[in-house]
């Protein structure tokens, strides 16, 4: 049996909403991941520290606040600073289509939508973590 998917799943900002983003969690967790959950209120200078310290493979960020085009592109450049630009980026929550091809641009590898199945999701993760090892 192989190393499991590690996924860090986080909710930066001041979104008080994450009822989406343990509902995921949960699902990978089912799925068979390793899923680490940072909470509410994060900074996205939290949120790659946690990423880097727990060693992911996967760093899903939640965001229905609107503040996505900060966001993405912040902790794109922690990362970064950090050499940890290899972790792969993905997200969800309430993101216009136009900011979609821009942070995708930018970085970020896949976001999803609201209605998104768990199943898309954890297809995805399997998909491109396998390109990894």
């Amino acid at each position: 049996m192989g190393k499991k998917i590690r996924v860090l799943v986080a909710k930066p900002g001041l979104d008080g909403h994450d009822r989406g983003a343990k509902v995921v969690a949960a699902a990978l967790r089912d799925a068979g991941m390793e899923v680490i959950y940072t909470g509410l209120h994060q900074t996205p200078e939290q949120v790659v520290e946690a990423a880097v310290q727990e060693d992911v493979d996967i760093l899903g960020i939640s965001i229905l606040s609107g503040a996505h085009m900060t966001i993405f592109p912040k902790i794109l450049e922690l990362l970064k600073e950090k050499g940890a630009d290899d972790i792969i980026i993905t997200g969800g929550g309430i993101i216009p289509q136009e900011d979609i091809i821009e942070l995708e641009k930018l970085g970020v590898q896949k976001l999803f939508g609201p209605g998104t199945s768990t199943t898309e999701i954890i297809e995805w993760i399997k998909q491109v973590t396998s390109y990894k090892s």
